[in-house]
């Protein structure tokens, strides 16, 4: 008997594929194919189930619908019923997720969607989480708000007694979190040698508890050889570092896991395990689990850690929430995001638990939506232990459990962000951000990826937002209905009656007028032209696009952007830039001040100081210590450059750095333009700044070396540092032991012409069709990818295949590779966050299409690079990484079949030199490839 009251047990569920090509369920029987203008209808009058609303609107090339009674979104009743519990969002993944049968075709799915909502309200019913009354609450909450599932919910939690604790909205789950507990420092690591053989033994006793007998030959000498990195170093700055190449399939993760277990066991706290993507730290922190088989003590020991900008700042989300229930806002949305905080593990809002989809289901102003952009701590106001959620703050909680930690599970930004920041506070004899403990023992997994962080981590930009960011900082928001808090805000208590840190403060606030205010974008780059700059930064960008227009072209479009040498500037820039930097110095002298009066009260009030009070001090300190410390100093010695810079003469630039002026365009026009400054070569602060200080550093990756050169790992140890210690790197290569020349095949197609997106897109249909779903085409162009996308969408629909598209669906990447990962036989368009953020084991990808040579963009930094790091041999070994690492998405495990095509008949065979070893590049027709390729999975099939 269903479990959907009346109102549901009569709706229809509707899904729409790509194409558009919908099925629908009423109830009656089996699903069935209804025709676009029907389903148009369905849509919007109602009622109607659904799984996406925005995205079924899209589809139907509608506008995504606010939230109105008649639509219900399975996927909505899912983030309730089951929060910060996984699923790929689409009729599939709430299959997949509740246990059903994987439903093939939109009349399949979208039966299957009303069997999830019967199931799902079923569940509601008998195990509500994490309490029936704390549940009750905030669906009667919803219910009151018109939420479309709120009497069903409410219905379903009053199935059984049920008592009426709750006096609250329920909503205020901040009451209701468990609070950290702080404890004694635990000092500095020790020293204690790990014994290579040990390292064996704990892979082996890693490798039974995961349930995997097989102790491989390969794993057994990478966590034997990564032993090195886990030794005593002998000289101050001279790291044991060590670069190992570990091909697919070696299983490297439980490789380096072993010896740095071991030694966090005898020496922690704590081995940090560095990653480039959010997709691997969490496979990691799955993967410990062999180490710490208790969910408990795992949660302890193995800690994922991320910037602040990653977790819910529980102070915004009551400030939200607030003024949703006065009408302003999204009640819903944050409503369901409170249900999953109070049930998350670590409040990760950015690739953790929390269910990234759920803001876009409906349409919802961007400010008002429950997302990490309005609820996590990314405008550094923290007002620390001043704050009423200190307490239970998840990022003091994931702060305090990193540093007693034996694993810590970050990234590369964080680590290298927060050594830069430690390093220059160390410099002025104050110690470290006390956000992490130094980093002794790092291992760097996805290491191909170092110098592209540390090119990020160690870079400037002044631009309009950056520099407006700055402005609301210190000021505070200035427009009618934005939340914030302002310097004065956050620290006129701390100062007290200290009438000279008041003065600093004021100074700051006045000061700071000179930074954009509201509206500068329309200012400095209005559609009519008319540029009405107020103060001397938005005088400064008007004069930065005006060079911009005078030496470039705009056949790049939108997609490239404008680009130009900052030198020599024209002399509007040279005039403005002084102009500029005057008002930077004007609010950094008094920010230094402030800091300096804080720092005074810190000594001077010691005695009388609480924890509570010292906390936050320290927290207003670690801000002001980056922004006059480190940004505006920065941004200063851009413009001083351009300032002091005799026109036409090129004598004065700096070789260390690149600087060049950019603009950056939405819907078709320019809407900010920066002044950038990058090292030639950023390792040169990495070294300083992470590799010097470590004792001992591991990089690691599936793709690490160029077999094309003469050294295979010299351009590896150019790109992480290596090559600038004093001694020489400990290098390891081993290769995949997946038989490639059984499972895989490679061609490059001779008869396509890439510049015809026709071409092109019949291309990949056709291999697509021959693959029978389960493909995914790699673009280095959006424009490219969306032709491909409009030509291609419909005719895979005939043939049961949905086609999902980056930059056209309305879902963040990691949220495509969701619903790719679970339906076997979809196909998926991307770009590069697709290619790095793709693991799909098994037949959900058997066929990787690239649409040409994936070259390095030709820009200003990049030519900079090319002509130190060795001309077109650096452009090879760029592109050869970047196939390489496609093609390891490929074969994910040894039964794993997969076909690689790059479209581009040009590809030099010079490319495809670091593909595994059994691989061999085939040049034929496309015709020729078509049919290798469905003879070749067909087998696979057999």
């Amino acid at each position: 008997m269903s479990a959907l009251p009346p109102n549901l047990d009569l709706a229809p569920a509707l899904v729409v594929l790509p194409g558009p090509r919908a099925g629908l369920a009423d109830g009656s029987g089996e699903g069935r194919v209804i025709r676009p203008p029907d389903a148009r209808d369905l849509f919007e009058h109602g009622p109607v189930l659904v799984a996406h609303a925005a995205m079924t609107a899209k589809r139907l090339n509608l506008h995504a619908p606010m939230r109105y009674p008649g639509i219900f979104d399975v996927l909505e009743l899912y983030a309730f019923t089951r929060p910060a519990t996984f699923c790929a969002p689409s009729s599939v993944g709430l299959a997949m997720a509740l246990g059903l049968p994987e439903p093939k075709g939109a009349a399949a799915q979208a039966q299957t969607l009303r069997e999830a909502a019967d199931f799902l309200l079923r569940e509601l019913a008998l195990t509500p989480r994490p309490s029936r009354e704390e549940a009750l609450a905030v669906a009667e909450t919803l219910a009151r708000a018109g939420w479309s599932w709120g009497p069903a919910a409410v219905g379903a939690l009053r199935s059984v007694p049920v008592g009426n604790q709750f006096r609250s909205s329920g909503l205020d789950v901040w009451s209701r979190l468990v609070e950290w507990e702080d404890h004694a420092p635990l000092g500095e690591p020790l020293s204690r040698p790990i014994d290579p053989e040990v390292a064996s033994e704990r892979l082996k006793s890693l490798l039974t508890r995961a349930g995997l007998d097989e102790v491989r030959e390969a794993q057994d000498t990478y966590a034997r050889e990564a032993s090195f990195a886990f030794q005593p170093r002998e000289r101050e700055g001279e790291p044991r570092m060590m670069l190992a190449e570990a091909g697919t399939g070696v299983g490297k993760t439980l490789g380096y896991l072993a010896p740095a277990s071991v030694w966090a066991e005898a020496n922690g706290p704590s081995v940090w395990i560095s990653t480039y993507t959010r997709a691997l730290q969490r496979q990691i922190e799955r993967e410990s689990a062999a180490i710490y088989p208790d969910p408990q003590v795992r949660a302890r020991k193995a800690v994922v850690r991320k910037g602040r900008e990653n977790y819910l700042c529980l102070l915004n989300l009551q400030e939200q929430v607030n003024s949703a229930q006065l009408g302003n806002g999204d009640l819903v949305g944050l409503a369901l995001a409170a249900r999953w905080a109070r049930v998350s593990r670590d409040g990760d809002m950015t690739g953790g638990d929390y269910p990234a989809w759920l803001p876009t289901l409906f349409a919802v102003q961007p400010s008002a939506q429950a997302s990490a952009a309005n609820l996590v701590d990314r405008r550094g106001e923290c007002i620390h232990a001043g704050c009423q959620h200190y307490r239970v703050c998840f990022i003091e909680k994931a702060v305090r459990a990193s540093k007693r930690a034996d694993i810590v599970i970050a990234n590369h930004a964080l680590v290298m962000t927060q050594a830069a920041f430690d390093g220059a506070r160390a410099a002025r004899g104050l110690k470290g951000d006390n956000e992490t403990t130094a980093v002794k023992r790092v291992v760097f997994d996805e290491g191909h990826h170092l110098f592209d962080a540390a090119d990020s981590a160690f870079s400037a930009a002044l631009s309009g937002a950056e520099a407006a960011e700055l402005r609301r900082w210190i000021r505070g928001p200035e427009g009618r209905g934005r939340r914030g808090r302002g310097l004065e805000a956050r620290l006129l208590d701390i100062l007290g009656d200290k009438e000279s840190a008041r003065a600093a403060l004021s100074a700051v606030i006045q000061a700071a007028t000179a930074l954009p205010g509201e509206g500068w974008s329309g200012r400095i780059a209005p559609p009519d032209g008319q540029v009405n700059p107020i103060g001397p930064i938005e005088s400064y960008l008007v004069a930065v696009i005006e060079q911009l227009r005078a030496r470039t072209s705009d056949r790049g479009g939108p997609e490239l952007g404008l680009q130009c040498a900052a030198r020599p500037a024209v002399d509007l820039v040279r005039e403005r830039a002084g102009e500029a930097a005057r008002a930077l110095a004007g609010i950094e002298a008094p920010l230094l001040a402030l800091a300096r009066q804080l720092e005074d009260v810190l000594d001077e009030d010691a005695e009388h100081l609480g924890p509570s009070e010292r906390a936050r001090i320290e927290g207003a300190l670690r801000g002001l210590d980056r922004r006059a410390r480190m940004t505006l100093p920065a941004w200063r010695s851009i413009l001083k450059a351009i300032d002091e810079d005799a026109p036409d003469s090129l004598e004065g630039e700096d070789p260390d750095f690149v600087d060049w002026f950019e603009a950056t365009f939405l819907y078709g026009r320019v809407v900010d333009a920066a002044c950038r400054r990058h090292w030639v070569d950023p390792t040169e602060p990495l070294r300083a700044a992470v590799l010097s200080p470590a004792h001992g550093v591991l990089v690691t990756s599936a793709t690490l070396v160029d077999p094309a050169l003469e050294d295979p790992f010299a351009l590896a140890e150019m790109r992480t540092g290596a090559a600038r210690l004093p001694q020489p790197p400990k290098v390891l290569r081993l290769v995949s032991p997946f038989d490639y020349e059984k499972n895989a095949r490679a061609f490059v197609v001779t008869d396509v012409n890439k510049e015809d997106a026709r071409q092109v897109s019949a291309a990949m249909r056709e291999l697509f069709l021959a693959a029978n779903g389960g493909a995914l085409g790699l673009f280095t162009a959006i424009r490219r990818l969306k032709a491909v996308h409009e030509r291609i969408a419909a005719p895979l629909a005939d043939k049961g295949l949905p086609l999902y598209a980056q930059h056209v669906d309305p879902l963040e990447a990691g949220a495509l590779v969701d619903i790719f990962r679970a339906e076997e036989d979809a196909c998926l368009l991307g770009t590069d966050a697709i290619r790095d953020g793709v693991d799909v084991p098994g037949r959900s990808l058997r066929l990787l299409v690239f649409d040409r040579v994936p070259w390095p963009r030709p820009d200003i930094l990049h030519k900079s690079r090319r002509t130190k790091f060795g001309g077109k041999g650096y452009d090879d070994s760029i592109a050869r990484a970047r196939i390489s690492q496609a093609f390891g998405r490929l074969i994910r495990r040894a039964d794993d079949r997969g076909v690689f095509v790059m479209l581009d008949a040009a590809a030099p065979t010079r490319l495809f030199s670091s593909l595994p070893e059994g691989v061999t590049i085939e040049r034929l027709t496309l015709v020729e490839v078509i049919e290798a390729t469905a003879a070749f999975l067909s087998e696979a099939r057999d």
